[in-house]
């Protein structure tokens, strides 16, 4: 879910005719000075981070005049809370508070309904009100095609005992918020506390809006560019990852950074799953062996080829892991074998030299396994690949042995003249041999992808391939011969819109099986600003 801060939440609530406090948002000491002396009287100040508990860190701040405004807007700017680094603040008036209450729109996903819920009492969680005040707390589910009704507000608010003004107000303001998490889609929209004023003034003190992950396209007036809900901004492979799966609607690449800063041999493991359930029971193998999660991974749903692809380099770029392990479910009705070509061009182009251990269970495992382990002696580390008899806990236990063995013993590298190095070596008295750098194709054939991927034969090298494992592979069968080269069997337009399907057989068959004139470049933006190794296959 993809959170609001809090003073964007408020300019929905505005929108919608919620009254909420005059004020603004400062980037600085001196914009919040100019808020408060806009605002006149005493103002509140206060941090804006996706967090909860502002006030006990000093996060939220009284101030009498407009130089004690700023003052408290330079202690916050900067401040580091739970992982979250304040560069703004919301300046607005205080208000002088004679009553607390909770109104909240949420999604229930059990009875695939929103629940509308108030409470007579406000300030804390609603968790906590339900549990320690039940009577004040009342709730309602509603028909998605008819709406909330007015009159289904107002009872909401009289079942938590308000009656009169009060209950019509209220109720009058549980509508327009259930009006804001319609139009907004939104998997949660809270006010709280919703406070009376001593004036008798209703007005929304502080909010809490979340938009569901696959609605934010549908509005980019709100300027969310990351739609996960975390307690921190994210991190720049965490907004690499984000624009992977924002571009491509295929399958799920879910990615969560969890260590920064890490070294060589603290244990940390580049952590790969494959189906939420899956991935969780995998996941705690993985930690049952001693390990911590440098990433926490997650490609499912059928994702192409070169999907699993990409997420692999994020996953390689997190950090110096000490191991690569990949585990889902075990059953997926997916081909595996997308996944383990995926995986197996990353590896290659990285010349990963942390042991690789990757459970493949589900359709064409058998296929899946072989395609993996052929990286065996292409690459400096060792690589093996299970299937779904094979338990997560086994799967674990032999990363944890082929970590414990230590690395391989490496000559010394070679600098190439490509875009990055490739290194050789021996592993167990066989001899790694990496790709070499790809030359300038002599006779270039290429069409373009549906995720801006460019896919390139080389006729000079295709003409003389044997085996033509390219058109055999080929997922979709989009690619015929004609006069002995691989050439489109659809338009380019039709590849580019999605009839390749980026199963990079193409490369990956060709590179173990055929000439080496095949190649899909699949650009990751940002990621390679980032440096770190990088080679063609050929």
């Amino acid at each position: 879910m993809a959170r609001l801060h809090e003073h964007q939440g408020k300019a929905l609530l505005k929108a919608h005719d919620i009254p909420v406090p005059r004020g603004g948002v400062a980037s600085s000491p001196d914009e919040a000075r100019r808020i408060a002396a806009e605002i006149g009287g005493e103002v509140m100040v206060k941090a804006q981070a996706w967090i909860t508990g502002r006030a006990g860190m000093g996060g939220i701040k009284r101030a009498a005049t407009p130089d004690e405004a700023a003052a408290a807007a330079s202690g916050m700017l900067g401040m580091r809370v739970k992982g979250f680094t304040v560069d703004q603040v919301l300046v607005e008036e205080r208000l002088d508070i004679a009553r607390e209450f909770y109104a909240g729109v949420i999604v229930d996903d059990r009875a695939q309904a929103p629940l509308v819920l108030f409470s007579s009492v406000g300030g804390t969680g609603i968790e906590e009100i339900a549990a320690e005040h039940p009577e004040a707390v009342a709730q309602t589910h509603v028909d998605i095609e008819s709406g909330l009704m007015d009159y289904q507000a107002r009872n909401l608010v009289r079942r938590a005992g308000l009656a009169g003004t009060l209950q019509r107000d209220i109720g009058e303001i549980i509508a327009r918020l259930y009006d804001v998490a319609c139009t907004y889609e939104a998997r949660a929209a809270e006010i709280n506390p919703l406070v009376q004023t001593t004036a008798g003034k209703l007005y929304a003190a502080d909010c809490r809006i979340t938009v569901d992950d696959y609605a934010v396209f549908r509005h980019p007036d709100l300027g969310i560019t990351f739609a996960r809900e975390l307690d921190r901004p994210p991190t720049e492979l965490e907004r690499i990852a984000y624009d992977v799966e924002a571009s491509d609607y295929r399958g799920t690449f879910y990615f969560i950074q969890m260590a920064e800063g890490f070294e060589k041999g603290q244990g940390y493991i580049g952590f790969h799953g494959a189906g939420g359930g899956g991935s969780m029971m995998s996941m705690d193998a993985v930690l049952n062996q001693g390990f911590k999660l440098a990433t926490y991974v997650d490609t499912s749903g059928n994702p192409p080829a070169s999907k699993v692809y990409r997420a692999a380099r994020i996953i390689l770029a997190s950090g110096p892991i000490d191991g690569y392990f990949g585990s889902g479910s075990g059953v997926a009705s997916q081909e595996q074998f997308h996944s383990a070509r995926g995986l197996v061009k990353a590896f290659l182009e990285e010349q990963i030299d942390v042991p690789v251990v990757v459970r493949l269970g589900g359709n064409a495992e058998d296929k899946a396994v072989e395609i993996l382990e052929r990286l065996n002696g292409r690459v400096p580390a060792p690589v093996e690949g299970y299937k779904k008899d094979d338990s997560p806990d086994f799967c674990a236990q032999r990363l944890r042995a082929l970590i414990e063995e230590g690395p391989p013993p490496l000559s010394p590298p070679t600098l190439r003249p490509c875009s990055g190095q490739a290194f050789g070596g021996r592993k167990g008295g066989q001899e790694v041999t990496p790709p070499a750098p790809r030359p300038e194709p002599k006779e270039p054939y290429t069409f373009e992808t549906v995720t801006s991927g460019v896919v390139t034969f080389d006729h000079a090298v295709c003409r003389a391939c044997e085996s033509k494992i390219c058109v055999k592979e080929c997922a979709r069968q989009i690619l015929k011969l004609e006069s002995g080269v691989p050439v489109l069997n659809v338009t380019r337009e039709e590849a580019s819109q999605g009839r390749c399907v980026e199963c990079l057989a193409c490369e990956v068959e060709c590179f173990f099986q055929g000439a080496g004139g095949g190649h899909v470049e699949l650009p990751i933006p940002g990621l390679d600003e980032l440096g770190g190794i990088h080679v063609h296959l050929n």
